[in-house]
Parts: C-alpha cells; structure tokens; sequence
C-alpha cells in the first residue's frame, strides 16, 4: 500500500485529469467498497488536510428527503482517515477506535467534508482525534464527525 506523501501525489494527479474526480471516487469504491457507497468525491488532498464532497441524491437519502445519518458518519470518517493516511509514514499502522457524530441539522444539496489531521508521533503508540465538518451548499455546518485512532509503528508478528 502506498502511504502519506506519495499517495497525496497520486491523488492530486489523478483528479486534476478531466473527469479524475469521478475516476477517483470509482477507485476508492472499488479499494474500500462501503466507503464507495457514497461516491466520495476528493475536492482537494494535501499533508494533513483534506477535503471532500458528496452529492446529495436518492441512494444517499432517508424517508424525511435528506441525506441519511450514516450517509453523513461515511463521509466525515472517509474525509478524517483520507486526512491521517496522508500524514502515515510506511511502516506504521493505525485503527479507528471511535467515532462520534454530531447533527447539527438536516443535510440536503451538495455537501463538503473538510478534516485537519494534527501531527502525529508515529513512532510510538499513541492515540489521536480528528474533527470533520461537513457543510451544506450555504456553507451551514450540518454534522461534525470526530474520529479517534489508535496508532503506532508495525510490530512484527511471529
């Protein structure tokens, strides 16, 4: 697997083609199939930060015409981990432990998730927490999402 700064690259190469949003999000679904579900579109991707979008339609949807809960958890916890690989050095390995979510109002239009991951002690375990904020077309924060991993350099198994 390729981590941190060259998978920044990778990225940013394949969406600055024409169409390479849409062929990102078919890669991604395709790496991490529930994660796909949502059709994560990567808007922008450097060290420690990331954003990304997600547009609101039927597949997405709950019974009250907006963007269902956990259609909202996916994309706070795929634009947070998208944030902390993109700090991973190799030879590490982190999890998420724990998420919570916060709605803060109904979602509907297209939506944008950004995360900040902070810098992380590889090195040694550790534990850390990253906020998404996913806004609405108006800007309005509609949920905020924290993810908290566990991480660590690899251990050798044997």
């Amino acid at each position: 697997m390729v981590l941190g700064a060259q998978l920044v690259r990778r990225i940013q190469r394949i969406i600055a083609l024409p169409g390479g949003r849409k062929l990102a999000a078919l890669l991604i679904g395709r790496a991490i199939p529930y994660s796909g579900t949502i059709e994560p579109l990567i808007q922008s991707l450097e060290a420690g930060r990331a954003e990304v979008a997600m547009n609101d339609r039927r597949a997405v949807r709950n019974h009250l015409r907006s963007v269902h809960a956990i259609a909202l958890a996916n994309l706070g916890e795929f634009t947070a981990n998208l944030a902390v690989v993109s700090r991973q050095p190799e030879g590490t390995r982190w999890i998420v432990t724990k998420m919570e979510i916060v709605y803060v109002k109904k979602a509907r239009g297209r939506l944008l998730a950004s995360a900040s991951a902070p810098e992380i002690d590889w090195t040694r375990d550790g534990e850390t927490t990253v906020e998404a904020l996913i806004r609405d077309p108006s800007s309005e924060v509609v949920a905020r999402v924290e993810t908290t991993i566990k991480h660590g350099p690899l251990r050798e198994t044997g």
